[in-house]
């Protein structure tokens, strides 16, 4: 209820969909919160890192399948410096392309690596089935930072009752 209600207070939104939302097969009810929100006026947009998910493009080709209008998906490259002006940034089943020790910690497995800002944003909610570190097995910090909280469970079941939630009080 929390979730919904920040979604529906914010103007803009970054989406940022990792391995856990394939995994979950959640795109489908994700595209339908993702098109109440822009029916009621949100700015909502998709961030996608080069090397989401197991593959590359393999977030891409996800949200095609689900529908998701193409011209709301966007690079690390062209987005990353939306999220000072962003909301919120639902991360949902994604660690390490958002883990902020790439830049700030240069004794990281992954110091360097290029990663998604999210925790530039206003309000952070992490959608994961646990608090496990990534693929890499490094630590996130953004989990610990005050203005993310964590919303855990699968990622299709929390897509369905946060779109379910947002029609409800949208009243449709």
């Amino acid at each position: 209820e929390d979730t919904v209600k920040l979604l529906l207070e914010s103007e803009s939104v970054i989406i940022v969909p990792g391995y856990g939302l394939a995994v979950a097969k959640g795109q489908y009810p994700l595209k339908d919160m993702v098109d109440s929100l822009i029916g009621a006026g949100k700015k909502v947009r998709f961030a996608i890192h080069p090397v989401a998910g197991r593959m590359p493009g393999q977030l891409n080709v996800l949200l095609a399948e689900a529908g998701v209008d193409y011209s709301i998906v966007e690079e690390l490259e062209e987005i990353n410096d939306d999220f000072d002006e962003t909301d919120v940034a639902l991360v949902i089943g994604a660690n390490d392309t958002v883990n902020s020790a790439a830049e700030d910690d240069p004794n990281s497995e992954i110091a360097g690596m290029p990663v998604l800002r999210v925790w530039n944003s206003k309000q952070v909610i992490v959608m994961k089935r646990s608090l496990a570190a990534g693929y890499a097995g490094v630590d996130n910090p953004v989990f610990l930072k005050d203005n993310t909280d964590m919303l855990l469970g699968d990622a299709k079941d929390t897509c369905e009752k946060l779109s379910s939630g947002v029609k409800e009080a949208l009243g449709k």
